[in-house]
């Protein structure tokens, strides 16, 4: 067997480890750019390990990238093969505390926040199997966040699960408190860079948001969706 031929079969073997059966590598990719990606997710595995250690509802298969900061990892659960990659941070304090199925994937420099005040905590996260999001994500999650299985989102995504209450002239806004309604999001979606959901917002199953839309209220199945604020502009 040629170097090569021993490399790809620890890229092989090492693709398996990241939940990434019977893919297949553009064959124009370079053997050192391979070599370094399997070095970043060998550190990453290693760091995974240490991660997990001691903790009862985090895998012993996650990966996790550099500069990864989680407060109240107690209220953290992660499943199988789950990726948290370089500078990703999240502070998990919720009733219901951040929840990630198996393959899930959390870009770089992604903020997980999940509590707006400490008068009241907020609700949290769930993500469902196989999603995945890019890089510089953000999640407000006082309202509580749902998202369903195999979704796929862009960057720069932004979710806003709480609203802040303004009809009363004779008082501050700051001083009217706020909504939280919660955001929900189905199974085998299609996410755009730069779209914006706010309080309330829900879409099915099978939908799709163009970039940059701002989601503001309640979608069906299997619809294209797109603007400021969002309407639909095509079925699927």
């Amino acid at each position: 067997m040629t170097l090569k031929e021993k490399i790809m079969s620890f890229i092989d073997r090492l693709l398996k480890i990241a939940g990434k059966d019977n893919f297949q590598l553009d064959p124009v990719i370079g053997t050192n750019y391979i070599v370094r990606q399997c070095w970043k997710y060998g550190w990453m595995m290693i760091r995974g390990k240490l991660f997990s250690f001691g903790q009862k509802y985090i895998s012993h298969s996650v990966f996790i990238g550099k500069k990864v900061k989680v407060i109240e990892k107690k209220r953290l659960t992660i499943g199988q093969k789950t990726k948290l990659q370089d500078g990703v941070y999240i502070d998990a304090l919720s009733r219901d505390g951040v929840q990630f199925g198996d393959n899930v994937v959390i870009g770089r420099n992604t903020r997980i926040e999940c509590t707006g005040g400490l008068q009241l905590i907020g609700k949290g996260v769930k993500i469902g199997n196989r999603t995945t999001f890019g890089n510089d994500c953000m999640f407000g999650a006082a309202g509580g966040i749902e998202i369903g299985d195999d979704v796929v989102a862009g960057q720069f995504i932004r979710f806003h699960s709480e609203n802040h209450n303004f009809n009363d002239l004779t008082k501050l806004i700051r001083e009217q408190g706020v909504t939280h309604q919660g955001i929900k999001i189905g199974n085998n979606c299609w996410i755009g860079a730069g779209a914006i959901f706010l309080d309330g917002a829900e879409i099915g199953d099978g939908c799709v948001v163009g970039a940059n839309a701002v989601v503001t209220k309640k979608f069906p199945d299997n619809v294209v969706i797109a603007g400021i604020p969002a309407k639909v502009i095509h079925k699927r």
